[in-house]
């Protein structure tokens, strides 16, 4: 296992982030005819399909409205932010508000409002944008957005839902786990009251409805009262979605000084990856069963970014926080795997899709679930996780 140091780490991240893979969605991805972004990126960044999905859409405002906002005022960066926000405020939404979860190039309707998280992520988008841009129109837009999410995030799909009323509720932990994520980055635009009445829910939520206390697991859906269902969806573990969840939990527990919040959030990283790690070819599940039955996720044993790339965070995070050893330990080997697997030192930007082996399934940079989000956003966090510790004088162990 290679050893390493923050700064170096730090200068690695950052250095990515802005020679790598930031430059390549400035270059690839603007529709500069319609506006908005285009998200399905091969790995040159030709464009292989036009359709633009909300939530993608949403998220790359987010993404260079942040960077503009916490890294550097960046003229283009703010550019590109408006470019995406314009074009989402004309065509995002139905008449009621509700936020489409798929246009066409032009920004014709595809597909219904029938995701609730097209709407947390417009949002997310536009509370960054109007921070940015000093654009109030784009800050009501963020209000709105998140009051529909509070709104439907007991009943998220509405009258689109597929499952048959009563025969077997259950909730998930998508809707609590982005919520408390939200709520953050909505922080300066809401009432303290209601900020933390919604933080309080929200964790109160996860770390006591959805995390098995004897596994130390986070499952994926469980029955109103908070038991587990023997079937398909209720014996479903997520770990990118666990882990996720951990560090959203974890900020908000530093944000409050609750040490024993983040003590417990560490632990559960620590369990889910002791649990989703593949230990023939390296790298985490994307789904597995928690009674180890077949998962009906036909995808289950693939190797996704996102899931390596929240892990780091987390893992970076949680030694920050705690200095446990374990936690730089996972760290080294999480980082190993996911910068020799998935980065694309060619092209740049990373792969999205490996197989179980470890090899490139998909060679593509962007899709319909993939656009500039994960990547950037984790590449920003580490690198500031790092460049603290490098300040704080605080070793490797």
């Amino acid at each position: 296992m290679t050893q390493y140091d923050f700064q170096t780490l730090a200068q690695l991240y950052r250095d990515t982030l802005l020679n790598d893979v930031l430059p390549f969605w400035e270059k690839y991805s603007l529709d500069e005819k319609n506006g908005g972004y285009f998200t399905c990126l091969n790995r040159e960044g030709q464009v292989y399909d036009t359709d633009k999905f909300i939530w993608l859409q949403n998220r790359q405002v987010w993404t260079f409205s942040m960077l503009y906002n916490r890294c550097e005022q960046r003229e283009n960066w703010l550019q590109i932010a408006k470019h995406g926000a314009e074009f989402l405020a004309k065509h995002g939404r139905d008449e009621e508000g509700n936020w489409y979860f798929a246009l066409n190039q032009a920004g014709t309707p595809l597909v219904q409002p029938y995701n609730i998280f097209s709407d947390c992520f417009a949002a997310m988008a536009f509370s960054q944008y109007s921070m940015a841009s000093g654009d109030k129109s784009a800050e009501a837009i963020a209000i709105q957005a998140y009051n529909n999410v509070l709104r439907r995030k007991d009943d998220p799909k509405g009258k689109y839902t597929k499952t048959y009323p009563g025969t077997r509720p259950m909730k998930s932990l998508a809707v609590p786990m982005i919520l408390a994520n939200l709520s953050l980055e909505m922080s300066w635009l809401l009432p303290e009251t209601q900020l933390n009445q919604v933080l309080d829910l929200t964790v109160s939520e996860v770390m006591g409805d959805f995390l098995d206390k004897e596994r130390r697991l986070m499952y994926e859906n469980i029955a109103p009262d908070g038991s587990h269902l023997d079937c398909f969806e209720g014996r479903i573990i997520n770990p990118g979605h666990g882990i996720e969840a951990m560090w959203f939990i974890m900020d908000i527990a530093q944000r409050r000084g609750d040490q024993e919040t983040i003590s417990q959030a560490v632990q559960v990283v620590l369990n889910i990856l002791d649990f989703a790690w593949d230990k023939e070819y390296g790298g985490l599940y994307y789904f597995m069963d928690a009674d180890g039955h077949p998962p009906q996720q036909l995808e289950w044993d693939q190797k996704l970014w996102w899931v390596h790339l929240e892990s780091l965070v987390a893992l970076a995070m949680a030694y920050r926080l705690t200095q446990r050893q374990e936690c730089w330990e996972w760290y080294q080997k999480l980082h190993d795997y996911s910068w020799s697997h998935f980065a694309d030192p060619e092209f740049g930007e990373w792969f999205g899709y490996l197989n179980r082996r470890g090899e490139v399934l998909l060679n593509l940079k962007g899709g319909k679930w993939k656009g500039c989000f994960h990547v950037p956003r984790a590449l920003f966090l580490c690198w500031q996780e790092f460049e603290t510790l490098s300040l704080t004088g605080k070793t490797t162990g």
